[in-house]
């Protein structure tokens, strides 16, 4: 695989995963969780570590001699990353290293048919390469945790592509230590060259060259700000000059191991969203106390639901109105009658009942991020109903939220809020087509959102009979 197909295919690669992530976080947000906001999803780190001038993958060595005599050497290599956490399986990050790549053969390198150009500096044994710097972005895609089932996680797998930029210098000696006579070294004549011009001058110390990243690693959470970072990169270049002059058919490549701590930035009060996983989220919500007694009281309610629509659906005039809420029992056949199963007389109005017209009862409050009717609403609501169905009234219900998260995710929770009390009402026996539910967002705060004690009030349905 050359270098061209491998940026291609890390450059789409990285394109696809970010519009899925797009997506997947537009169309599969739980409210639940209340989004990245409660998370902590920036990090740095700095790493070290060494390099060797081959990858797991294989591959000829720069020099063209046999593998036997191809000797490997270790060089120093550090950085530091900035990334940020976009969701709990996927992340960008900004890595920057610097350090030295070095190998050595243990025969001379030959001239070959073509000359010292064709397979590397004559006498050249072996070759250090100065990185300056070398700057890349990476997608990181986080494999797994350990410890599924548990809402703090220790340890997380994870991979990385990306595409960088490497300012690198290689020197040439004549012997295997790295200190006798150099016989290749372009420091300070390397300039504007066309590719594979090797004979271009500049004055510049060093070179530019694209290189791709591909890596794997472990992370061990040491604590709820520092992590410690093991992990493993091979580089791939399409430069045949890493190393110097070489077999003009070589792709220079190298490969680091490296150890580091990263530390999580942000209050120490919210999760690293690096070692967050929605399942064990979700799994500590279910056995919330608090949750529970809500489910339990939603199954009472469900019973009671049963036996008021049996009591409902009895009407035993077959004037259209069960009997529950007729107050004229036995009316005769035939004869007209109002919502209360009455004979209607004319030419007399029908008399209002004023009871609803104007009627006032407190706003249902609501959780952060939740749209969950609270069990101390039930009783409000219940006279609610019982009023809406006794007079025929109307009501709107207007939706809230406080200044918490976007204007827009806000918008649909306040619209939630109130289509959740809606549909306890219309459970309760009220006609759907008398219930108007509407969302306002952050609109009209009752108190302020710069402290908890406002924003509690905030979130809130208001109820207004008509």
């Amino acid at each position: 695989m050359n270098y061209s197909t491998i940026k291609k295919t890390a450059v789409a690669a990285s394109l696809v995963a970010a519009l899925g992530f797009a997506e997947h976080a537009q169309a599969q947000t739980p409210t639940v969780f209340g989004g990245r906001s409660q998370y902590r999803t920036w990090s740095i780190g700095l790493q070290g570590g060494i390099t060797t001038p081959n990858v797991l993958v294989g591959g000829s060595n720069a020099f063209g001699q046999k593998v036997g005599y191809f000797q490997n050497k270790v060089g120093e290599y550090y950085g530091l990353t900035i990334r940020k956490q976009f969701s709990h399986t996927f992340g960008l990050e900004l890595e920057g290293n610097r350090g030295k790549i070095k190998t050595y053969n243990h025969n001379l390198s030959g001239t070959g048919g073509n000359g010292a150009i064709e397979n590397g500096a004559i006498g050249a044994r072996s070759a250090e390469v100065d990185v300056n710097w070398a700057a890349s972005l990476n997608g990181v895609f986080q494999l797994g945790t350990i410890d599924f089932l548990r809402r703090e996680n220790a340890v997380n797998f994870y991979a990385k592509v990306g595409l960088g930029v490497m300012a690198s210098n290689p020197v040439q000696y004549a012997n295997n230590d790295f200190t006798g006579t150099e016989v290749y070294n372009r420091k300070g004549e390397w300039g504007e060259e066309i590719f594979g011009d090797r004979e271009a001058t500049g004055d510049r110390d060093y070179k530019l060259g694209g290189y791709v990243p591909v890596g794997l690693g472990v992370k061990f959470k040491l604590s709820e700000v520092v992590a410690l970072n093991l992990g493993y990169t091979m580089n791939f270049t399409d430069d045949n000059l890493l190393y110097g002059p070489a077999r003009t058919d070589y792709k220079g490549r190298f490969s680091n191991v490296y150890g580091g701590l990263e530390f999580t930035l942000g209050s120490r009060d919210k999760e690293s969203l690096t070692f967050t996983n929605p399942v064990s989220t979700l799994y500590d919500e279910l056995k919330d106390p608090s949750l529970r007694n809500e489910v339990e009281a939603l199954k009472q309610r469900v019973s009671t639901l049963e036996g008021t629509v049996d009591q409902l659906s009895k009407d035993s005039d077959g004037d259209g109105v069960s009997d529950k809420f007729d107050k004229c029992p036995n009316t005769p056949a035939g004869t007209p009658v109002d919502g209360s199963g009455c004979p209607i007389k004319f030419p007399e109005p029908v008399a209002q009942n004023n009871a609803t017209q104007g009627g006032y009862y407190s706003p249902i409050q609501f959780e952060f991020d939740s749209s969950v009717l609270k069990t101390e609403s039930y009783s409000t609501l219940d006279k609610l109903a019982k009023e809406l169905r006794d007079n025929n009234s109307s009501v709107n219900l207007d939706g809230y939220a406080s200044a918490e998260g976007s204007e827009a995710y806000n918008l649909n929770l306040s619209n939630d809020r109130a289509n959740a009390v809606k549909q306890y009402l219309v459970n309760a026996g009220v006609s759907a087509s008398s219930v108007t539910a509407t969302g306002y967002g952050e609109d009209n705060p009752v108190a302020s959102n710069a402290t908890e004690e406002g924003r509690i009030q905030n979130r809130r349905v208001e109820i207004k009979v008509r």
